[in-house]
C-alpha cells in the first residue's frame, strides 16, 4: 500500500505518500520473489514507479503511463494498472467485476514462468 491511512476525501497527499514510503520499501524487500505488481489507481502506479527507482530499477525510456489495463513489462517485475476499487468507481460502473477479473487474469499470465520448450 502506498499510504497507510484513509485520508480525507480518499485523496492521499504527496506528504502522506512520502511519510509512508519506507513501509512500502521494507515490505517489498521482505517479499521473496515478485514478478508482477497490480497498481490500484494512478496514485498506486506512480508509487510503484517511485518504488522501482528507490530499489534501483529505473524504467528505461519514457515514463510508463497509467490507464486501466495498462501493462508495463520490465525487470525484475512488471506492472499492471487497474482503476482503484473504491466505492466511487464500483458503484458508478467505472470499474466492474469483469474488468477487475481481466486485470488479475493478465497479472497471472505475466507472472507465470515461461513454458519449457523441448529440443
Amino acid at each position: 500500500a502506498a499510504v497507510r491511512c484513509a485520508p480525507p476525501a480518499n485523496k492521499p497527499t504527496p506528504s502522506e505518500r512520502d511519510a509512508c514510503a519506507h513501509w512500502l520499501v521494507e515490505e517489498f524487500r521482505l517479499l521473496p520473489r515478485v514478478g508482477v505488481v497490480v497498481c490500484l489507481g494512478a496514485f498506486g502506479w506512480d508509487a510503484a514507479l517511485r518504488l522501482r527507482r528507490t530499489l534501483g530499477h529505473e524504467p528505461s525510456g519514457p515514463k510508463p503511463k497509467f490507464s486501466h489495463g495498462s501493462v508495463w513489462q520490465g525487470t525484475p517485475w512488471s506492472m499492471v494498472g487497474c482503476y482503484h476499487p473504491s466505492q466511487q468507481n464500483t458503484f458508478t460502473g467505472r470499474l466492474t467485476e469483469s474488468m477487475l477479473d481481466a486485470v488479475f487474469t493478465r497479472a497471472m499470465e505475466l507472472g507465470r514462468p515461461p513454458a519449457a520448450t523441448s529440443c
